[in-house]
C-alpha cells in the first residue's frame, strides 16, 4: 500500500509523467496508460480506506479535485479528448464513482451497509 500511496500523492501533486500533468501541461494529452495507473491507484486507496473515519487530508483533497476538475480541464472544445466518446465519458464517470467510494466508504455498485443491515 505504501507504494500505491506514493504514486497517488505524486499524481495528486501533478508530478512529472502523471496523468494530471499531461492534461494541464503544455501537451494537453489524455494518456490512456497514465489514466489506468491513476484509476488503479485510486481503487487501491478506496479498498484500503473503505469504512475508515480517518481519511488523510491530502488524499481527500486529491480525490475531490480529480473527480471534479478532470471534466473541467478537458471540457474546452480544443482539448483533444480520446476516442471513442464513450470511453472518455466512462472515464469521467469512473473518477466520480471512485471519489464517491472513497468518501462514503462503499462503492456505487454495492449495497450500502446501512440499507443492507436493516
Amino acid at each position: 500500500m505504501d507504494d500505491a500511496l506514493t504514486v497517488l500523492r505524486r499524481e495528486f501533486e501533478s508530478a512529472e509523467a502523471g496523468f494530471l500533468l499531461g492534461l494541464r501541461g503544455e501537451g494537453l494529452v489524455w494518456d490512456r496508460a497514465a489514466f489506468s495507473r491513476l484509476e488503479q491507484t485510486m481503487r487501491t486507496a478506496c479498498e484500503q480506506y473503505e469504512g475508515r473515519e480517518d481519511l488523510p487530508r491530502w488524499m481527500a483533497e486529491g480525490f475531490y479535485e480529480v473527480s471534479h476538475f478532470v471534466a473541467e480541464w478537458t471540457s474546452h472544445p480544443n482539448f483533444p479528448r480520446p476516442e471513442p466518446v464513450q470511453y472518455y465519458q466512462d472515464c469521467l464517470a469512473r473518477l466520480r464513482d471512485l471519489a464517491d467510494w472513497f468518501f462514503r466508504g462503499w462503492h456505487a455498485y454495492q449495497e450500502p451497509r446501512v440499507w443492507r443491515d436493516l
